[in-house]
Formats: structure tokens, sequence, C-alpha cells
């Protein structure tokens, strides 16, 4: 006797529309984007301070873009500059908050924002606390000026363009969680809940004939 095997192909859930694989989580990216960018942030600064005197810019472009180095009390492009305790505080608590966040992140885009914004925080960070002229109060060492753009670093250019994607990708109804909102997620998942056609009948078989005595084929009589 034959035995019948129970294995089964696995199920194939990619025909389903509704069966979708939950993306996976982002703190990795989100880190390794943030280490990055803190280690090119730490690198310029080194080099900058290094290299450039205060007062005496390296011009690039003309006037339009040159290396000279600022100290700078406060914030992202020298905003805020009599609050730098408070601004080291705020530092701190956005590297906390990014990092609790990123661990339950599963949007890619952002994973690339938070990272973004978190490698910035780290290097703004260690300048206001290891820099002169003390702990909390440190200066950030700023050397990149564009125009009449104020004088800013390698941090705050990741803060600001991490800041930007954040808002375009809430803006747009990109969640945290990989999931989408809005009108075109709607349509979406309209289109995935939309009933299938019914399936066409099949055709009519002819009945077999019976096979009289003779051979003949034909149905005998009732």
């Amino acid at each position: 006797m034959i035995g019948v095997s129970d294995d089964r192909p696995p199920e194939d859930n990619t025909a389903d529309p509704a069966r979708k694989t939950t993306p996976p989580l982002r703190l990795r990216t989100l880190l390794i984007i943030a280490a990055v960018l803190f280690g090119l942030d730490l690198l310029t600064k080194t080099i900058a301070v290094a290299n450039l005197r205060p007062g005496e810019p390296v011009y690039l472009i003309g006037d339009f873009a040159r290396f000279t180095l600022v100290r700078n009390p406060g914030a992202a492009f020298s905003m805020a500059t009599g609050m730098t305790w408070l601004l080291t505080l705020v530092a701190a608590a956005v590297v906390i908050g990014v990092i609790r966040i990123g661990r339950t992140l599963r949007s890619l885009w952002w994973a690339i924002g938070l990272g973004m914004v978190l490698g910035g925080a780290l290097g703004n960070l260690v300048d206001r606390l290891f820099r002169a002229p003390g702990p909390l109060q440190g200066h950030v060492v700023d050397f990149v000026a564009i125009g009449w753009w104020p004088v800013f670093n390698v941090a705050d250019s990741a803060i600001v363009c991490g800041a930007i994607l954040l808002v375009v990708l809430t803006v747009f109804g990109f969640e945290p969680d990989g999931t989408r909102t809005g009108r075109d997620a709607d349509e979406e998942r309209a289109a995935t809940a939309r009933p299938e056609p019914p399936a066409e009948p099949e055709p009519e078989r002819d009945h077999p004939k019976k096979d009289t005595p003779n051979g003949t084929g034909e149905e005998n009589a009732a």
C-alpha cells in the first residue's frame, strides 16, 4: 500500500496583498547613520581647529564660500547664544528621545531622518561637554560659511536636513512604523479589499454513453 505524504508546499503569501510581512526594525540603520555623521563632524572640527585661525578665513569661491573658524556658544547657525547650558540639556534630551523612538522604528526614511538628527545632536553635544570654557558651557566649533548664511558645521547641516526630511514624511503621511496614512493609503487599502470577480462557470460535459451488448455504443433504452 502506497503511503500518502503529508508534506505540503509552503503557502505563498505574496499573491495575497492583504498578507504583508512586517518591515524589519531600523534601529541599526539609524545608529549607523548617526555614527557616520558623528565621526565626520568630529573629524572636520579637528581639522578646522588645527588649520584655521579666528578672523583669518580661507576663501574657496570668492566671498561666497569660505572656511572661517568660529566658536559658537549658541544653537545651530549661531542662534540662542546666551542659553548654552539649556541647549546642552536639550541636545541630551534629543539624543535620548531619538534612541527611544528608534527601538520601535520600522520606516527606512524615518531611520535616515532620525539618524541625521541623532548624529548632529551628538556632534554638538560633545563640544558642549568637553570644549572650553567648561562642561555644559562649551562652545561649538563652526567653520563653514556660505554667502550670507551663518557659519555652521557638519552637525548643524545634519540636524537641519534630518528635520526637514521628517517634516516631509509627516506631511505625506509616512509613519515611523512603516505604514502610510492619508488619501493614498485609503486608496491602496480599498484596492486590496476589492472583491475578486466571480469565477466563470465550467462548461457542461457530455454524459458518457453506455455500451450495448452489440458494441454499438448507443444508450440503452430505459
